[in-house]
């Protein structure tokens, strides 16, 4: 049988599949598992399912001489040295689509509990500083007919344009490649360049891949660009925006605030981040919905499954090796 080592405890039943199948091995341990420790676990694998917190590298991928089949559970595959694994003729899978519709409702979720001052609300009844109904208690920011600014215009930010449609929302995007005219005109997203889209959207939301381009995409420059009653919103990689400079211009009312699902050195914070109210912080968990979490489960079975039995697995990050 098939040796298969996945680096973190998963939920559903998804795996009792693969356990039919192959010896399958979970990492005891519910936390991140080092690179070392991975190290020492693929050398007489067959299989990893790996995290996106993971560090698959060029390192990793050598010491798994028997590993035929990599598979992310994540949409997201930025931990792993593609090029490496492709040189051995490894496939490398990760689950796309099924994160599309619980990602877009997470960032509608810190979009509204930013804007309107959830978090600080709740802090504030729990710890009874709540004394009665004021005019100016807790003011925040309408989202209704407002502009909204989307960056990186895949599957997840589709979707979020399409909830935009039940705001009555101006939504404008901007992509590597323009959309087909018949999407635009369905979720009524107008394509301008990303200075653009800083200076007129009121929301701006991240929804772009981690690349060498888009590290830093939004520093402090691009932040002063945009409006002082603008709010930022990350649910996709933290690198993408330059922390530092964000703590900063929230620091200093450069913008009216910011919500973000992922940090550029997760899980760790830059320093004053956490100290701040005008930012929501989640943990990572856009796509932590039990059905989402589940089919992601059952799609690195399937993946593993077929890459072990040598059919070509169905979500492919590197379909050339086939």
């Amino acid at each position: 049988m098939y040796n298969v080592f996945v680096t973190r405890k998963l939920p559903g039943t998804a795996l009792e599949k693969l356990c039919a199948h192959c010896n399958v091995t979970v990492n005891p341990e519910d936390r991140n598992i080092t690179k070392e420790e991975l190290i020492a676990t693929v050398a007489n694998q067959d299989a990893l399912i790996s995290m996106l917190s993971d560090p698959v590298d060029a390192e990793v991928i050598g010491a798994g001489q028997k590993l035929k089949v990599i598979a992310n559970y994540a949409v997201g595959f930025n931990n792993i040295d593609i090029a490496a694994a492709s040189q051995r003729n490894i496939p490398v899978c990760n689950t796309p689509d099924v994160l599309t519709n619980a990602s877009a409702d997470f960032a509608w979720a810190l979009l509204m509990s930013t804007a309107r001052r959830v978090i600080e609300g709740d802090t504030m009844t729990r710890t009874g500083q709540f004394t009665g109904w004021a005019p100016e208690l807790l003011l925040g920011v309408e989202i209704y007919g407002k502009t909204l600014g989307i960056v990186g215009a895949g599957r997840i930010g589709q979707a979020v344009a399409k909830r935009a449609l039940g705001f009555d929302m101006r939504t404008l995007y901007h992509n590597r490649t323009r959309l087909p005219h018949s999407v635009e005109q369905e979720l009524k997203m107008e394509y301008v360049d990303l200075e653009t889209l800083l200076k007129e959207a009121d929301f701006v939301s991240l929804h772009c891949p981690l690349t060498p381009e888009t590290k830093h995409l939004i520093g402090r420059s691009e932040l002063e660009s945009m409006k002082k009653t603008a709010i930022l919103i990350n649910t996709a990689r933290g690198p993408v925006v330059d922390e530092i400079a964000l703590v900063r211009a929230l620091q200093e009312g450069v913008i009216w605030g910011a919500g973000l699902d992922v940090f550029e050195d997760e899980p760790a914070l830059k320093p004053g981040l956490a100290e701040l109210h005008n930012v929501v912080l989640a943990p990572h968990i856009a796509s932590a919905a039990v059905e989402t979490r589940s089919k992601m489960v059952e799609m690195v079975v399937d993946d593993v499954l077929a890459a072990l039995e040598g059919r070509k697995p169905r979500n492919l990050v590197n379909p050339e090796i086939f």
